[in-house]
């Protein structure tokens, strides 16, 4: 059991900084192979666009029940151990989700690969919080930057095996021995335990936590809002060719992975507050960018504005929770975490809505004035 002693525990050193990287990758390779086997469950059950629609908020469920316990678990058993069980469980889901065929397996299935997903990226927070720490110098944004890169290799990846002809079971399988190889790599300097275990197991978030899940919010529904519109916008809006209209999201990653792997130089020579100051307004203009210019260029343009203001916030609100002494780690973080899966949930559903009463542009535009709003919050940080 972990204790709260962190003064007995061994300090975090390069090791453990090389296979919490390892693990960001891993939850990011994961989270990819999924979306590309999405087409695939969609023929095997043979389902509509609602009920695919139905089954993919499967997924969210099962990672926002699980957070909380993985915040407790972790603190209770260590890092170590619930990063293991959430591995090997997204190992062993991948597969069936390539075969299932029913609505009632393919649901269980995607919740349980969800309640790994969601306990995986809790608890590699939890880690990479204690190991920045411990460094005494910003780490966060590079550790984000693996997890990115890992959503490149597992979608790229896919594609490469499906593309060459390969079966959605042979490429999935690949997948997970490959989350089951990276995982032995890094498995013996994943810590033992986890965060302070003080405190309830779970409680609402307050304070600054409060603030810092709700700017989680906002980062992550602007990011659901490029995933699940901008390719919608580019064909609907600017009238680009549908074969084309995947380059507005290709934009947003490769500025997004690019601006968190230089990210710990940037935090360190900026400082926090001015990272999400700047980061906040950049990403607001992008959006005002993409609504404001008839074309589709300059549209693209925005979306890459989007990816690199947006980079580094999320990882600069999970340094924060490491300087909070308002509530516990294990509680602070699955909070920040699950709020931030809130605005990947909801987000879109809330986009579509306003885009259903004005337009499109108009709820790109109240998604500008939320990133300005996180800009002007950079003073409490």
């Amino acid at each position: 059991m972990a204790t709260s002693d962190t003064l007995s525990r061994p300090l975090p050193g390069v090791a453990e900084q090389r296979a919490t990287r390892v693990v960001f990758f891993i939850a990011g390779f994961a989270g990819a192979a999924w979306a590309a086997l999405v087409p695939f469950a969609k023929a095997h059950a043979a389902i509509s666009d609602g009920a695919l629609g139905l089954l993919l908020l499967c997924l969210g469920i099962g990672s926002i029940v699980t957070m909380p316990v993985a915040g407790a678990c972790a603190a209770r058993f260590g890092c170590r151990r619930v990063m293991i069980v959430a591995a090997l469980t997204m190992a062993a889901t991948l597969p069936c989700l390539a075969v299932f065929s029913t609505l009632p397996a393919l649901v269980a299935a995607l919740m349980l690969f969800g309640a790994g997903l969601g306990a995986m990226d809790v608890t590699i927070n939890i880690q990479a919080i204690i190991v920045e720490r411990a460094s005494g110098r910003s780490m966060m944004s590079g550790f984000h930057g693996l997890f990115s890169l890992g959503g490149i290799a597992g979608a790229g990846g896919m594609a490469a095996l499906l593309s060459a002809g390969a079966s959605p079971l042979a490429a999935v399988l690949c997948v997970s021995l490959g989350i089951a190889a990276a995982l032995a790599v890094s498995v013996t300097h994943l810590l033992p335990y986890g965060a302070r275990s003080e405190g309830p197991a779970f409680a609402l978030p307050r304070g600054v936590v409060l603030l810092l899940g709700a700017l989680a919010f906002v980062l992550f529904l602007a990011e659901g809002a490029v995933l699940d519109w901008s390719a919608v916008f580019l064909t609907s809006v600017r009238n680009l060719d549908a074969s084309y209209a995947g380059l507005g999201y290709a934009a947003f990653s490769v500025t997004m992975t690019m601006g968190r792997l230089a990210g710990d130089r940037i935090v360190d020579r900026l400082g926090q507050q001015r990272v999400v100051l700047i980061g906040g307004l950049c990403a607001a203009f992008g959006f005002m960018v993409t609504t404001a210019v008839p074309f589709w260029e300059a549209t693209l343009l925005g979306y890459a504005l989007v990816g690199a203001g947006c980079a580094n916030i999320v990882p600069v609100l999970f340094s924060a929770v490491g300087r909070q002494d308002v509530m516990p780690e294990n509680v602070a973080v699955p909070a920040i975490t699950t709020l931030g899966y809130a605005g990947i949930l909801a987000g879109p559903a809330g986009i579509g809505f306003v885009a259903h009463l004005t337009s499109l542009p108009t709820a790109f535009l109240i998604l500008a004035a939320m990133l300005v709003a996180v800009s002007l919050s950079s003073r409490r940080l």
